[in-house]
């Protein structure tokens, strides 16, 4: 399966394309070990996590950190079963 090409897909006027794999980014604290949990929130949602995508980055003050990683979905309830998964974590402030 193909990554999506946003650029693309906006230019044509089709948005998001299902199925499909997307990225989400979660932002939260740094000391809640989310480069681990987040993908592990994602496969307890349901999803199929890229583990090879998943990537991080400390803030400048090191209190938080983001977390992206990839995963495959097969209709839009899935892709927004992703944020609220996600989102009710206590550790997690935001995604993306």
């Amino acid at each position: 399966m193909q990554p999506i090409d946003f650029t693309k897909a906006k230019q044509e006027g089709k948005g998001f394309q299902f199925p499909g794999e997307f990225e989400i980014t979660a932002v939260g604290s740094a000391s809640a070990d989310l480069p681990a949990r987040v993908p592990q929130l994602l496969e307890q949602a349901g999803l199929k996590v890229l583990h090879e995508s998943v990537r991080h980055r400390h803030s400048g003050g090191g209190n938080f950190v983001s977390v992206t990683v990839s995963f495959r979905c097969e209709n839009r309830e899935q892709y927004d079963a992703a944020h609220v998964a996600l989102r009710e974590c206590p550790d997690i402030r935001y995604t993306l």
